[in-house]
């Protein structure tokens, strides 16, 4: 499938996810209608025979759809190097950095963020996910970051605007906070304020909100879905993406798209530590269902969203 006809089927996807609500679809019969439109007009070879229009020939299970997107080579991403990082976002939209880049960036070593591993094995569940899933375990804190210092601010509820996110918008989402001992490593104070110097390089020197979440999607139930709300913005002006691992998994391919454009990117993350690190306003972006290859699959990431203004509170 071409990156034009990729982007096209997610951005139908996006908006059949933001009007869900008001047609009462559920997310997985959204994502069904959009597999079954795609294959009724050819532009999704991947399933061995698609349904005529009207004959009601729908696939016998979603799981066989998604895992379509399971079945290709893992495609590598382009690197970048770290002194280029806020030139590649500026160009680009979005950046990539190696693990060792990651290294070079924040000037400590890895060990300093495998230190930090083990906190994803014991994170507490996400208890709001409405598709029904039970693949998903997260924790929640927030910090303003304002040149070399970083604050933590008190405990918070999560918060996007059904425009951002049609599955989980709307809704005060209160997870659990950050381990205090992980918040005090200075590996990750050094990742916050590192990366808010590229924000401010692309857009100017200010106090950046940012919300920290470290997400862990497993497969012990079969399919997990790293974004199950689809292609989308979160309603920032920066995201960063920290890579921490995967094991025992197929797919969780990276996509992103120009928000005003045709042109789009695929990759897979496979490197512990790769950092991508997206411009929210010009991207949207979603991460591919995973699937289990063996005993306790799952994929770790660190998702630091940062803003400007404000942090995002209901109205």
């Amino acid at each position: 499938m071409s990156l034009v006809h990729m982007r096209a089927q997610y951005m139908m996807h996006w908006a059949l996810r933001k009007h869900a609500g008001k047609y009462n679809l559920i997310p997985r019969k959204v994502e069904l209608f959009r597999v079954l439109v795609n294959c009724a007009h050819g532009s999704d070879t991947r399933q061995p025979s698609a349904p005529s229009p009207g004959t009601g020939n729908a696939p016998h299970s979603l799981e066989l759809i998604e895992q379509a997107d399971m079945t290709n080579a893992n495609l590598a991403p382009t690197y970048t190097d770290p002194s280029h990082l806020a030139d590649a976002v500026k160009s680009h939209g979005f950046g990539v950095l190696s693990p060792s880049g990651l290294a070079t960036f924040i000037e400590f070593p890895l060990s300093a963020l495998d230190a930090l591993k083990p906190d994803w094995d014991i994170l507490p569940p996400d208890n709001f996910l409405k598709d029904g899933g039970h693949y998903r375990r997260r924790r929640h804190s927030s910090f303003i970051v304002n040149g070399e210092d970083v604050r933590q601010v008190p405990h918070r509820a999560h918060y996007q605007p059904l425009e951002y996110n049609a599955l989980h918008g709307g809704m005060l989402r209160m997870f659990e906070p950050m381990k205090p001992e992980i918040v005090a490593q200075p590996v990750f104070g050094k990742l916050l304020r590192t990366i808010a110097q590229v924000c401010s390089t692309v857009k100017g020197a200010q106090p950046w909100h940012v919300e920290a979440h470290q997400f862990r999607i497993d497969t012990s139930n079969g399919i997990g879905r790293p974004t199950p709300e689809g292609a989308h913005r979160d309603g920032t002006d920066f995201v960063a993406i920290l890579f921490a691992g995967r094991e025992n998994i197929r797919g969780g391919e990276s996509r992103i798209f120009e928000y005003l454009g045709r042109h789009g990117q695929r990759f897979t993350l496979t490197e512990k530590w790769t950092l991508l690190l997206l411009d929210d306003q010009r991207v949207i972006h979603e991460s591919t269902p995973i699937q289990p290859d063996g005993e306790n699959g799952h994929r770790d990431t660190l998702v630091l969203t940062f803003r400007a203004g404000g942090f995002l509170e209901q109205a």
